[in-house]
């Protein structure tokens, strides 16, 4: 008797993982759908970063431009410089703000 329940609880234990099994080529297909983009931090951070590299790269390339005389004018490059300058101010004190933060959160008796 104690046999029969041993093979009964086997064949259930293989009935199950076949189940499961049968379900795995579903979540498969599922996971490789292409991700949302959320809207959280990380992705603000993230495109503020790559703004501020555009910014720079403007800057770089209008000032490049105005020394080898292809029309650029000089306010032009001025202004380009200053807003490249800004941002990049501007993204270094929300890196040492964060830095503070996490400091500061260290810091915490749990």
């Amino acid at each position: 008797m104690e046999l029969r329940s041993v093979q009964t609880t086997i064949g259930e234990v293989k009935m199950a993982v076949n189940a499961i099994t049968g379900n795995i080529p579903g979540l498969i297909s599922n996971t490789e759908a292409p991700k949302q983009i959320k809207n959280g931090f990380e992705n603000v951070l993230t495109e503020f970063i790559g703004d501020v590299n555009q910014s720079q790269l403007d800057a770089q390339k209008l000032t490049s431009n105005f020394i080898m005389g292809d029309g650029v004018e000089i306010q032009d490059v001025m202004i380009a410089g200053e807003k490249a300058k800004t941002s990049l101010e501007l993204l270094m004190e929300i890196r040492n703000k964060a830095v503070d933060m996490y400091k500061e959160l260290t810091r915490i008796p749990v």
